[in-house]
Order: structure tokens, then sequence, then C-alpha cells
């Protein structure tokens, strides 16, 4: 039913996004949602279906994945922990709501949605790639964590990302982490997060999805194949992130969220 190198590109998003993932604690879904909604277009699979699945489908990927990276985070870090837990408590409620809200938008609309809030975290980051270290401007109490962790839930429930783009750069601007330590809790907060916005599409998409081997807008096919490969490229980029300097490691992540953001928004083809 599905042509070689549908299978073929499914193997290099599951290489690609969990070496990000690893590397940049954010989940993969930046890659993950883009690429295989480009993907199933090629197969001729209509664009607001294609995006559903892709955006659920994503959710799904980046549960096992982002574990993977925080498992290897945590063995270096054990300051990491409470933090991103209490996040993504917060952060599974929001992606519920961000998931449900997205499958009654048209899929124009989350893409420059999601193009839009890329390329200002692409943005904030060059303006900022010198920085080490800021000073927290916010107190981290129970009233932050619960805004934080609703709003960036959101973000990834309505995206299908696991919210670590977001994230990092709120911890790294407001909060005074470090980049590693950010990008440490990020692995945390996504792993729990998207759990809401992945069972919001599959109960969405529950009778309604045509795609085939699918459960409501998640892909058994696209679950299974790229998560085989993201899982443990994930713990190997987490492993690399501890080696390489705060700075280059904030030159790749803005690099490649400025990249898909002109992808999404359609000014590179």
């Amino acid at each position: 039913m599905f042509p070689i190198e549908y299978f073929l590109g499914l193997i290099l998003i599951g290489i690609c996004a969990g070496f990000a993932s690893g590397l940049l604690g954010v989940g993969g879904g930046f890659l993950i949602v883009p690429l295989q909604y480009f993907l199933l277009k090629y197969i001729g699979v209509e664009p607001n279906l294609a995006m559903l699945i892709s955006l659920g489908t994503s959710l799904a990927i980046i549960i096992p994945t982002s574990l993977s990276g925080a498992y290897r985070h945590t063995r270096s870090m054990d300051n990491i922990l409470e933090p991103g837990f209490k996040l993504g408590v917060f952060g599974i409620i929001g992606g519920v709501i961000g998931g449900f809200v997205a499958s009654g938008l048209p899929s124009r609309i989350l893409e420059i949605i999601f193009g839009c809030l890329l390329l200002f975290i692409a943005v904030n980051n060059i303006i900022k790639i010198n920085n080490e270290k800021e000073d927290a401007r916010i107190p981290f109490n129970i009233i932050t964590v619960g805004i934080i962790g609703v709003l960036v839930g959101f973000s990834s429930g309505l995206l299908g990302v696991g919210g670590g783009i977001f994230l990092i750069a709120i911890l790294t601007s407001l909060l005074g982490f470090s980049m590693i330590e950010a990008i440490g809790t990020s692995s945390i907060f996504i792993s729990l997060t998207a759990i809401g916005g992945f069972l919001s599409y599959m109960i969405s998409g529950w009778g309604v999805s045509t795609f085939p081997y699918s459960i409501g807008y998640v892909s058994i096919v696209n679950f299974l194949l790229i998560a085989c490969f993201s899982v443990p490229l994930a713990s190997i980029g987490a492993k690399y992130a501890h080696r390489v300097p705060q700075k280059k490691l904030k030159i790749v992540f803005s690099v490649l969220v400025l990249y898909m953001a002109l992808k999404m928004l359609g000014i590179l083809p």
C-alpha cells in the first residue's frame, strides 16, 4: 500500500529526530511534524488529514523518544527531576486542551502558527547566542510553574511538538537555567506533556480518520518505524549534549529551528 520511499523517509525521520531530541531536549516534534506532513502529502494524503496525522503521531513518538533522552540526562544531573516533573503535570492538562482545539482548525492555520512561533524562538536564541546563563527574572513557584506548564502544554497539543523548543527558551531567558539544565528539564517535561496531546488526537480522530492502520489520528506504521530509530538515537544525542559547549548547542538549536520555521511559513520550498 505504501511505496518503499515512504518507509525510507520514516526511518530517516526517526534517526534525525531522535538524535536532535536527545541533543537539544526538544522531543524532535519540530522535525517529526513537518517532515511527516511533507511525506504524507507526497504519497497523496489530503493536507488537512496529513497535518492531523503528523501532529497526533508525533506526540505518540515523542513519549518514548524523550523518555530515552531524559534517562540519559538524569544520569548526569540530579537537579532536573523535580522541576521537569512539576512542569510536566501541568503540561498534560494543556496538552489535552491543545489537541482538541487543533482538530478543529484548518491545516494552513496550524502551519502559520507553528512557523511564527518557531521563527520567534530562533530569532530570540540568535540574539542571545553569547549568553551562557542569565539571571532569573521570575520566581520558580507553583503559580509560574502552573502557568508555564499549561501554556507550553497547550502549544504541545496544538502543534504536535513536545513543547521543548518553547520551554527551553523560557527556562533560559526567564528562569535562569543554563542551556544544559534547560535541555535536561525539558526532556522530562515533554515525556509527560506529550501524553495529554496524544490522547486527545487519538480520541478526536476515532471513527473520523481514514488513514490505514491508525488509531484516531495516530498512525501505527509511522509510530513504530520512527520510534524504532528515534528512541536509541535520543540516548546517543543526550550523551553528546554533555560534551558539546553550550554556545554550540545554541547555534545548532537556532539554525534548525529557523530552517523549519521558514519551511512551515512557505518561505523556503
